[in-house]
């Protein structure tokens, strides 16, 4: 095989499908690896974070193969791999992980050490993220797949669930890092910032875990009424009553016990003055408002060293106005940086496979062709309630 296609990113607010190179068995600084392997794409997801490159608020550069949530089958393995085998479907978590340092042995996998010369983690597809192939294509490497790669069980079955499983990548897993690292459980109240796909991961996840309500709270009616529809509580942060006022009218008092950041760096402000202006650490100074003292704050959302689009120069260098005072004073948890996905998508795998959790539903998935990627893109961007998976070989697509 020789042929290849995937979606580039050409600077700001442009995405093409173009001829890409086909896989090699070797490392980005084109060192030769026998523990890799190629996969045939089945699903590969956009996601929001694809969305901040092309948007043009990194230092993406153009010529960027995009997308690090796949799900694939294996047609070529190096000799190194001894655990898995030609035909296996596999979910592929988005972090490149060596499963040899500290960091990894640790269970740290979004921080590897040595995947990435010039920083902790690496990722397909992603910016500063060691110049790993992205899987937004029909054919994508994966490098130390024995213990990167999470096999899927009985393929009939699998593909039965794939419009769910192919969450297992990076959103569900991502989603439910963040409820868990705030802390929810059996009873717990929980709010969640933003009611795009992670967003709603997280929520989904509060409720697998046991939380006794799940708040969501987003500026887009559209994303809120879709939220409602499976099953949460809403706030409408469009509007100029302030949030702990909206979550005393839902709860019978001002602040939960667990909080999720699921909006990252582009956050907008809340009411109607504020919505259309960017106020990047609005959602970390409410959420810190509304969570009760000693309750921790879950940080899924994507925060970035360098933006280049930013309102000011101090957030250009990431910098924001962040009340941390206030979060000491409440005696505040908080838990940031990339997922460690395979901490979580063995049990997610099973919680899906057994009916636990309907997490396609939840976060409105829509099946399209990698030719219709740039469309899903745009749409996306425009804020549907929908997360796009794209199908390269139209293999569940007719399902």
């Amino acid at each position: 095989m020789s042929d290849n296609r995937g979606v580039v990113y050409l600077g700001t607010g442009k995405v093409e499908v173009q001829k890409i190179d086909y896989p090699k068995m070797q490392d980005p600084r084109g060192n030769k690896i026998e523990h890799g392997v190629i996969l045939k794409v089945v699903s590969t997801n956009i996601c929001g974070s694809d969305q901040h490159m092309v948007r043009g608020r990194t230092t993406a550069q153009v010529g960027l193969v995009l997308g690090h949530e796949i799900t694939g089958e294996i047609i070529e393995k190096g000799r190194d791999v001894e655990r898995l085998a030609i035909g296996d479907l596999v979910s592929v978590p988005f972090n490149v992980a060596c499963g040899r340092c500290r960091s990894c042995k640790e269970q740290h996998t979004g921080v590897c050490l040595t995947v990435n010369p010039a920083r902790a983690g690496g990722a397909y597809g992603y910016v500063d993220m060691g110049d790993w192939t992205g899987g937004q294509a029909e054919y994508v490497l994966v490098p130390y797949a024995d213990f990167n790669l999470l096999k899927l069980p009985d393929r009939d079955k699998a593909m039965e669930k794939i419009r769910d499983l192919t969450c297992l990548s990076d959103i569900l897993p991502t989603g439910y890092h963040g409820a868990v690292t705030a802390g929810v459980g059996p009873g717990s109240t929980v709010y969640v910032a933003g009611a795009g796909p992670v967003g709603l991961a997280a929520a989904a996840s509060a409720r697998l875990l046991g939380a006794a309500v799940v708040i969501v709270g987003d500026l887009n009616p559209a994303r809120l009424q879709h939220a409602k529809s499976q099953g949460f509580e809403v706030v409408d942060l469009s509007q100029d009553t302030p949030l702990h006022e909206q979550i005393a009218g839902l709860l019978g008092e001002p602040e939960v016990d667990c909080a999720v950041d699921a909006v990252g760096f582009e956050a907008r402000g809340h009411g109607h003055t504020g919505s259309q202006s960017e106020a990047p650490a609005t959602v970390l100074n409410s959420l810190m408002q509304v969570t009760r003292v000693a309750g921790k704050i879950g940080i899924p959302g994507l925060y970035v060293t360098e933006d280049p689009g930013a309102v000011d120069a101090a957030a250009k260098q990431g910098a924001l106005s962040v009340r941390f005072g206030l979060g000491w004073a409440k005696s505040h948890s908080f838990h940031t940086g990339q997922t460690p996905t395979m901490k979580y998508n063995r049990q997610l795998m099973q919680a899906i496979m057994w009916d636990r959790i309907n997490i396609a539903d939840v976060v409105g998935v829509q099946v399209i062709s990698l030719d219709e990627a740039p469309r899903g893109y745009s749409e996306f961007d425009s804020g549907v309630p929908k997360k796009f998976v794209i199908d390269p070989h139209k293999t569940f697509s007719a399902a």
